[in-house]
């Protein structure tokens, strides 16, 4: 008997450990794979030294933006079927290579340039978009890793881990100005990008080792003598329009804890979700949201070329740009850090996500305040805001706080609430692919809002960089209404999926 406590103590020691290591590479991951949100901090210097156009500095930046949804599918089956530790060593390899072939090839371009090489713009739009591709895999792996390991808190967990992906932008920056910046000269961007690459590179490779998820386990629950037979006089005959898939909610003994009957979904195809019309629907809030988030977060730092410094200011120098481009940057990476922390627990505490039980059944622990996808509506109306202030309200650089805190929050929010949504409606078996291949709309959503900023900007641009209003009223104008159109999809869905998360 002593000897049996022993070894059951033993082995607890060691899973806690393991958990202890795995929580820790989940952080590690999560805090160091952010390195192509800080392309604004790197975009002054390679307009210096590489002598490219606005243009191709965006195509290099959306490159990065959009290498994380190709293969966003993949990326989550892999986690399904393998589990976090391959995705994170495939992260690895991709930061490692990108950001070091990206610094090598800054390298070896002379000083004495004086037109861009079509050669090194194109070289350097295929490593930033391997760095994306890279992100991708790392933002799964520890997304995914503290999903499946805390499932009864999945939106604390997933808030957690998203809460420290986005301050990784924050968290390299610091290490950017404190570390490779010099006063007179601005960003060392060749020694910047290759200490990315090597930190990432080697964080990610521990994570490979750390990273591991519990094989799932039957559980079980008691039901009520009067809910049994409730089910069982339901199951009979359907009537009103009802079919076997209706979900049936019973109270048990607790009030504050349901207990409802839905079909098991570990056996669903891409074909069975891609036919559900919900899908479809969500995907569009998704591809609005977030993709107009992304357009920001991409375009900060010629939006804040664009307006003067003070009211009454009508240049800027190259240090003030400088500056509030990267305080502008803090504050996206702040807001949606403080968003995904405090979404991920509200979440749970006001719309707690049910257990999904192999005989089909799902148990909610606690009562519902309101459904999660208040979250999604709540962030289409800040965009609404944010937004429209952007269109009729700014007049200088002091106020882009607005703009920054509210993309950040929205999408932070959005984000966090994703994965308990597509776990709550198609369940969690499938859920690293089915949120792979939900993040497909903003891949699409993310070039469409870009360009149409680009091709506006650029059409009211007279000497280079665009100055003024004009150079992006008409593209927030348009998110705004991107933003009603979410508003109202999200309304519906909460709507249909009522009772379900």
């Amino acid at each position: 008997m002593t000897s049996t406590t022993a070894r059951g103590s033993g082995t607890t020691l060691l899973k806690r450990i393991q958990l202890g290591l795995t929580c820790f590479s989940i952080a590690a991951n999560a805090l160091c794979a952010g390195g192509i949100f800080t392309f604004p901090l790197m975009s002054p210097a390679l307009a210096e030294h590489l002598k490219l156009t606005q243009p191709q500095l965006t195509t290099i930046v959306l490159a990065g933006m959009i290498g994380q949804y190709p293969f966003a599918a993949v990326v989550g089956k892999t986690i399904d079927t393998y589990g976090p530790w391959l995705c994170s060593l495939a992260s690895a390899f991709l930061f490692s290579c990108g950001f070091g072939l990206f610094s090598h090839e800054i390298a070896r371009t002379p000083d004495d340039i004086t037109a861009p090489s079509q050669s090194s713009f194109e070289r350097l739009t295929l490593y930033y978009f391997m760095a994306g591709l890279g992100t991708v895999f790392s933002y799964f792996s520890s997304l995914f890793a503290a999903s499946k390991n805390f499932p009864d808190y999945i939106g604390i967990a997933s808030g957690t881990s998203m809460a420290l992906f986005g301050l990784s932008p924050l968290f390299l920056s610091v290490l950017a100005s404190s570390f490779f910046t010099d006063p007179a000269t601005g960003l060392d961007v060749t020694h910047y990008a290759a200490f990315v690459g090597i930190l990432a590179g080697v964080v990610h490779v521990i994570g490979a080792i750390n990273l591991r998820t519990p094989e799932r386990k039957i559980q079980s629950i008691e039901v009520p003598r009067e809910d049994e037979e409730a089910v069982s006089d339901d199951a009979e005959p359907e009537s009103d329009g009802e079919s076997e898939q209706s979900p049936f909610l019973h109270k048990n003994n607790d009030d504050n804890a349901r207990v409802g009957f839905v079909p098991v979904e570990d056996k669903q195809s891409v074909g069975d979700l891609l036919r559900d019309p919900h899908f479809w629907l969500l995907a569009l809030i998704v591809m609005f949201s977030l993709g107009s988030c992304e357009m920001v977060i991409s375009n900060v730092g010629t939006i804040v070329v664009s307006l003067p410094s003070s009211s009454s200011a009508s240049a800027l120098s190259t240090p003030s740009e400088a500056i509030a481009t990267s305080t502008q940057v803090r504050l996206l990476s702040l807001a949606n850090t403080v968003s995904r922390l405090l979404v991920g627990p509200i979440a749970d505490f006001i719309s707690p996500i049910a257990s999904h039980l192999p005989c089909g059944t799902l148990h909610y622990p606690r009562k519902h305040i309101i459904s999660r996808m208040s979250f999604l509506s709540g962030s289409a109306i800040l965009l609404f805001i944010t937004f429209g202030w952007m269109g009729i309200g700014i007049t200088g650089q002091q106020q882009l706080w607005l703009l920054s805190i509210g993309t950040g929050i929205a999408y932070g929010s959005v984000f966090t609430v994703l994965p308990s949504i597509v776990s709550s409606v198609w369940g969690l078996s499938n859920l690293g692919r089915n949120f792979g291949v939900l993040t497909y709309a903003p891949f699409i959503g993310t070039p469409f809002f870009s360009y149409l900023y680009a091709f506006i900007s650029a059409s009211h641009a007279s000497d280079g960089v665009c100055k003024g209003r004009d150079c992006w009223q008409v593209t927030f104008a348009i998110t705004c209404g991107a933003s009603i159109l979410s508003l109202l999809s999200s309304i519906y869905l909460w709507k249909r999926w009522k009772g379900r998360m």
